[in-house]
């Protein structure tokens, strides 16, 4: 079955599962959720433009009004593990190196760093956006084509196993995991099933005799990466690729090199990147380590970092008319939400301010977790807080903070108390949807 559906994808090489998106001769995949059924489209699929319609309901196999009976459906056991080995049967037929990356923090910035870097030099897919999950791998393995030279797979989990099926799906030739804190909890059943979830990656590494590419300065994944195959990165100097932080206020600057270059570390030009936070500085060196091992160049590399520009409320600086905002607002748990109060602590500004939204998917850690960021906030001596969502609104009690239920009433709140000359972080759950504030402000 999957071999007939290859010949399919060859003649119509794009994959469509949202009726909204069709495009003439895709091949479409009705996938079911919790809340909806895409069997019930096929037949409208079908005359929107598609090809075919595989399905996985044997009812919704009927003739299709502009087509010639009903020989244009796919019957399947089940759409997505069929979506999954039609793209693992593509990433088979595939000679190009692929690289995934997972990891609690930064994977996405991290993998478009990289993107940046490794487009300096090479025709580069790379997963778009965070489709980086059961559904978002296959899809964007089945997005490679002849001309691609290198892919980058982002690879995320809240489910222990889930990386290790990912990686059977994108079969990846090397990978990186930029760290491994806490997030998930509710769905890993705590920290250690964070640790075994994204070190999945590394077992298939090694079994597949590939490489992995590991932050010497985090020991955990120096644990965890001992025996496979490896090249380093780090600020010591006995790591292949090197790196320091020069300054983060607010945006990140670092020089770098090779360990088998013989210019001084020193010596080297000073790159200027438009990221915030000196959380970042692993993620960009991880980009220009993975960039040398590929061979880019020193420049090439340089350039690809300072021209790369955050999006998507993810380490954004925003100057507006009244203030100074660095929104990092897609996504939190307690391992980034601590590193960007660290951070912003340091910065040299007149006027600061927090937003916190709350940290979503911590079960039965949440408020002990969210005790903590309040504590934190509290030995930083960061007093004008405004904390959003009912967990933070229970430990903002500790500091006396400004606290409220919703992103709406903490817009109403600034509206009529209005903010100016200030730099203020905005972090949190996007499930908070704390992107409202910015117009405020």
């Amino acid at each position: 079955m999957i071999e007939t559906l290859y010949q399919h994808f060859l003649k119509y090489p794009v994959i469509c599962t949202d009726t909204r998106d069709i495009k003439p001769g895709s091949l479409f995949f009705a996938l079911k959720g919790d809340n909806f059924n895409a069997n019930q489209f096929a037949e409208q699929a079908l005359n929107a433009g598609c090809s075919i319609a595989v399905i996985d309901e044997e009812k919704h196999k009927k003739p299709a009004r502009t087509s010639g009976g009903n020989e244009r459906y796919v019957l399947v056991n089940d759409v997505l593990t069929t979506l999954q080995g039609l793209a693992n049967y593509h990433r088979k037929q595939l000679s190009i190196p692929i690289i995934s990356i997972t990891g609690t923090n930064g994977k996405t910035t991290s993998k478009e760093l990289l993107n940046a870097v490794l487009s300096q030099k090479y025709k580069v897919l790379a997963t778009k956006g965070n489709l980086n999950n059961h559904i978002g791998v296959p899809l964007t393995l089945l997005t490679i084509k002849p001309e691609h030279e290198i892919a980058i797979i982002e690879m995320g989990a809240n489910h222990q196993g889930e990386i290790a099926m990912l990686c059977a799906i994108a079969e990846p030739d090397f990978g990186m995991i930029t760290n491994i804190g806490k997030a998930h909890l509710e769905g890993f059943g705590g920290f250690e099933g964070v640790v075994k979830t994204k070190s999945e990656m590394y077992h298939f590494i090694k079994q597949k005799g590939g490489k992995i590419f590991v932050n010497i300065d985090n020991k955990l994944l120096q644990e965890l990466s001992e025996g496979i195959d490896k090249f380093t990165f780090g600020t010591s100097s006995t790591v292949d690729f090197t790196g320091k932080l020069i300054e983060s206020n607010p945006f990140v600057k670092l020089k770098c090199k090779a360990k088998n270059d013989t210019q001084s570390l020193d010596a080297k030009p000073i790159i200027s990147t438009q990221l915030i936070g000196n959380y970042n500085f692993e993620n960009i060196l991880a980009a220009a380590c993975i960039g040398h091992y590929f061979n880019v160049s020193e420049e090439q590399i340089k350039n690809g970092l300072e021209n790369y520009v955050p999006s998507n409320n993810r380490s954004q600086v925003m100057q507006t008319q009244s203030n100074l905002l660095l929104l990092d607002a897609y996504n939190a748990n307690p391992s980034s939400m601590n590193a960007a109060i660290e951070n912003f602590a340091q910065m040299q500004q007149a006027n600061k301010m927090v937003i916190l939204g709350d940290m979503l998917e911590l079960g039965s850690d949440s408020a002990k977790e969210h005790d903590a960021i309040v504590n934190l906030l509290k030995q930083k001596n960061i007093i004008n807080v405004l904390l959003v969502g009912p967990f933070f609104k229970e430990s903002g009690k500790l500091i006396n903070a400004k606290t409220f239920l919703t992103a709406e009433e903490a817009v109403d709140y600034l509206k009529q108390n209005p903010i100016k000359n200030t730099a203020i972080l905005i972090k949190g759950s996007r499930g908070i949807k704390l992107e409202k504030v910015v117009e405020v402000l």
